[in-house]
């Protein structure tokens, strides 16, 4: 994508159907501003569906999340857009800030796709990581989200969503729209894009039924993903995260990536002078390399 085409980012990526009886397919990506690879793959996902123009049961729509962020590459513009779906916000119709008004418009279009209008609705929300991850689904276990993020091949996070509030997945959630966010890796990544859009065609082929052998990018549009850069299919639950207050002092021991494994003992960081050891044979997950945040780390274990 040149720089001129990146200022033009339109809300609505793209839509596609066969004018078939079906579900809804919902994308967001860019509801962070730095995370333009969900853009790129709803892109190439649209330009060879209407290549090969194949039959596909519902419809799927691509929406741009936090529109004028994204096209000025900045996270957000006052706020964090995946902060401000509170039941509180949404229940006062508050519009106060950028990413509240950027709420309602995708809101307002979501509302544009009824329930009543197909046999079900799945959303998938793309996002990457400030610093390189093996790609993962962070689910939320309500509804039958569990079951549908069981269908796609990488691993597997229960409960991360559910200790930060305001996000979108909730809000979608909460609605009774089936699905799950899914972090592709870090954000300049030319896997995260593969990623990207490996995971909305296995969606495609899952929800709506397309046939991805009708695709002329078909394998290397799916297997970059699912054979090349995922990792094979693991579930772990969060068993705690090590909070931060704004006054704390917290430097990371180089070198832990995410997924990484711990075990009891090792030093994992120093915080106020202190030594922190881990508590627990395990894996850490999202440890903090960088000056914001209150968020040290968390630490989740395999579950079967």
């Amino acid at each position: 994508m040149s720089q001129q085409d990146d200022q033009h980012i339109p809300r609505i990526i793209g839509e596609y159907s066969s004018d078939k009886k079906g579900p809804l397919l919902f994308v967001t990506a860019g509801i962070h501003g730095n995370e333009p690879s969900g853009v790129k793959a709803l892109e190439e996902v649209f330009k060879q569906l209407k290549k090969t123009k194949p039959e596909i049961e519902g419809k799927l729509v691509g929406v741009s999340g936090n529109h004028k962020a994204l096209n000025q590459n900045k996270r957000y513009i006052d706020e964090d857009l995946n902060r401000v779906w509170t039941k509180e916000n949404i229940e006062q119709k508050k519009a106060e800030t950028h990413e509240q008004k950027e709420m309602w418009e995708i809101i307002g279009i979501l509302n544009q796709y009824p329930e009543e209008e197909y046999t079900k609705r799945y959303f998938l929300d793309c996002h990457t990581t400030s610093s390189p991850s093996l790609p993962y689904i962070s689910v939320q276990v309500v509804n039958d989200n569990d079951e549908w993020a069981h269908k796609f091949p990488t691993y597997i996070i229960r409960g991360f969503s559910d200790i930060i509030t305001g996000d979108i997945d909730h809000y979608l959630s909460r609605i009774g729209i089936t699905g799950f966010v899914f972090e592709a890796g870090q954000h300049e990544d030319e896997t995260s894009v593969e990623n990207h859009e490996g995971v909305i065609w296995l969606a495609l082929k899952e929800a709506c039924q397309l046939d991805l052998s009708k695709i002329k990018t078909y394998p290397e549009c799916v297997n970059r993903f699912a054979e090349k850069n995922a990792p094979e299919q693991k579930t772990f639950e969060l068993i705690h995260r090590h909070g931060l207050e704004d006054s704390d002092i917290f430097e990371m021991e180089p070198g832990y990536e995410n997924f990484q494994k711990i075990e009891k003992g090792e030093l994992l960081a120093k915080q106020n002078g202190n030594e922190v050891r881990s508590e627990w044979d395990a894996r850490i997950f999202m440890p903090l390399y960088q000056s914001q945040g209150n968020d040290g780390f968390f630490v989740i274990e395999e579950v079967e």
